[in-house]
C-alpha cells in the first residue's frame, strides 16, 4: 500500500493561512514577529491542538509540533519551514513546507502509524529577513551561525528590536535554541525559479544550495542646496552611482552561475532640492562555488578601492552583514527524496537552490535535504506567486514518502 496525503485538506489549510494578512492582489503580509505573524502561528497551533500534538518553543521564537514516537528519547525527524512573509509576499513561500509537514503528521496519525522516532514540524523565526536582517534568524541561531543576543538587539526600520518582539509574544519563556536535538531535517518548498516549470518536471531533488553574501554599503558625501552649489564643487555621492551599479552587476555576470542584486537604494535626506549626504545600498552576491563567491567578494572590495581613488571627496563603507556558505545536502536524505518521487511516479531532476532557506542553516548541524516543486513563471516574493493544488499535493506526497523511508515505516504494518 502506498500512502498519500489528503490533497484537498492541504490546499484548504494553505488558503486558510493566506487569509491572515491578505493583500489586494492575492498575496499575504505576515512580517516577522508582527501581530499578523503571530496570528498565523496561532492558527497553526490550533490545528496542532486538534491533532493532540505536543507544542514547544525556544527563546529564538522557533516553534515545534511533535507527534511522539514509541521511543521519545530518540532525537526527532523534523519537517518544516516558515510562516513569515515578505511585505508583499505570496501564499506558498515557506507556508507550504510547514503545512505539508503538518499534513504528513496527520496522515501518520490517521493510519495508526507510530514510528519509533518522533516526528516534528518546525516553524522557524524570521526566514525572510524583510523586517529584520539578516534572514534565517531562528534556524541560524539553532545552527550556531548567529548569536541570540546579537539577534535580539537587531532593529527594524522603526527601531523596534527583535528581543522586544520576542518578549512581547512570550518567547522569553522558551528553551535554549541550541539545545534542540534533531536527528534529520526535511523541507518542502516552491522552487522560486523557472527551471522545473520550463522543463515540465514535477519534483526538484535539491542536492545543495548556493553560497550567499549580504552587504550594506554606505556612500557618504555632503548635503548642500541643489541651486547655489556648482556641480564641480559638490561632494555628491550620486557622482559614483553609474559606475558603482554597473560594476556590481558586472560581478554577477562573471559566469552563468553568478548572481548580483542591488535590492535597496536610499538617498538621504531624501529631499528633491538637496544634494544627498549619503546613499544606503544593499548588495546580495551568490554562487554555487564557495571559491567563486570568495572571488566575487574580493572583486567588490577592489571596486570600492578604485572608487575611493577616483572620488576622494566621497566615503565608501562596506559592511558584510551575513555569509551563508555553499551547502551540500545529505546523500542519504537526497536518495530518500528520489525514492519517494520514483515510487509515486513523479518526474524529477536534481537541482541546486539559488535561494536561501532554513534548511541551509540546519544543514550546518544535522543531515538535511529539500524538495522543490514548480511555481508559475518562477515568480516568488510577489503577490503573483502561484502553484496548482496538484503541485502542492505532489510535493507533500514525496515528503511523506521520504519520511516513511527515513523512519523505515511500512504502511502495511
Amino acid at each position: 500500500m502506498t500512502l498519500h496525503i489528503n490533497a484537498d485538506r492541504l490546499w484548504q489549510n494553505l488558503m486558510a493561512m493566506a487569509e491572515i494578512g491578505p493583500l489586494s492582489k492575492g498575496g499575504s503580509n505576515r512580517q516577522t514577529l508582527s501581530d499578523l505573524d503571530e496570528a498565523g502561528r496561532d492558527l497553526f497551533r490550533s490545528w496542532c491542538a486538534a491533532l493532540d500534538l505536543e507544542i514547544s518553543f525556544d527563546t529564538a521564537g522557533n516553534l515545534f509540533a511533535r507527534l511522539p514516537g514509541t521511543s521519545p528519547n530518540l532525537a526527532p525527524l523534523v519537517l518544516g519551514s516558515h510562516l513569515d512573509t515578505q511585505p508583499t509576499g505570496g501564499k506558498f513561500d515557506g507556508v507550504l513546507g510547514v503545512l505539508a509537514g503538518l499534513e504528513v503528521l496527520q496522515v501518520l496519525r490517521e493510519n495508526g502509524l507510530q514510528p519509533q522516532r518522533s516526528v516534528e514540524v518546525a516553524v522557524w523565526m524570521n526566514e525572510e529577513g524583510s523586517r529584520f536582517a539578516p534572514a534565517m534568524m531562528g534556524s541560524g541561531i539553532y545552527a550556531g551561525m548567529l548569536d541570540l543576543d546579537t539577534v535580539r538587539a537587531t532593529t527594524d526600520a522603526e527601531g523596534i528590536t527583535v528581543g522586544a518582539e520576542l518578549d512581547r509574544h512570550g518567547y522569553a519563556a522558551g528553551s535554549d535554541p541550541q539545545a534542540k536535538d534533531i536527528h534529520a531535517y526535511l523541507e518542502l518548498h516552491i522552487e522560486q525559479g523557472p527551471v522545473l516549470e520550463a522543463e515540465d518536471t514535477e519534483i526538484g531533488v535539491v542536492t545543495g544550495a548556493q553560497g550567499i553574501r549580504w552587504y550594506d554599503l554606505t556612500v557618504t558625501g555632503s548635503e548642500a542646496h541643489a541651486g547655489p552649489t556648482p556641480m564641480a564643487l559638490r561632494r555628491d555621492p550620486m557622482n559614483s552611482v553609474g559606475e558603482l551599479i554597473e560594476s556590481i552587476l558586472t560581478i554577477g555576470r562573471r559566469d552563468d552561475d553568478a548572481r548580483a542584486t542591488i535590492g535597496c537604494f536610499n538617498a538621504s535626506p531624501g529631499s528633491r532640492n538637496v544634494i544627498p549626504g549619503s546613499l544606503n545600498i544593499t548588495i546580495d552576491l551568490r554562487h554555487p562555488s564557495e571559491a567563486e563567491l570568495t572571488d566575487m567578494d574580493a572583486s567588490l572590495a577592489a571596486l570600492l578601492d578604485a572608487l575611493r581613488a577616483k572620488h576622494p571627496g566621497l566615503g565608501f563603507e562596506l559592511n558584510q552583514i551575513w555569509h551563508s556558505p555553499v551547502v551540500e545536502f545529505d546523500a542519504r536524505l537526497v536518495s530518500a527524496i528520489r525514492t519517494g518521487a520514483e515510487s509515486r511516479g513523479y518526474s524529477q531532476r536534481d537541482i541546486v537552490s539559488g535561494a536561501g532557506h532554513d534548511a541551509l542553516m540546519v544543514a550546518r548541524r544535522v543531515p538535511t535535504a529539500m524538495i522543490f516543486i514548480p511555481c508559475r513563471d518562477g515568480i516568488s516574493h510577489n503577490e503573483a506567486e502561484h502553484i496548482e493544488p496538484a503541485q502542492a499535493a505532489a510535493g507533500a506526497d514525496v515528503l511523506l514518502g521520504a519520511v516513511l523511508d527515513v523512519l523505515k515505516v511500512n504502511p502495511q504494518g
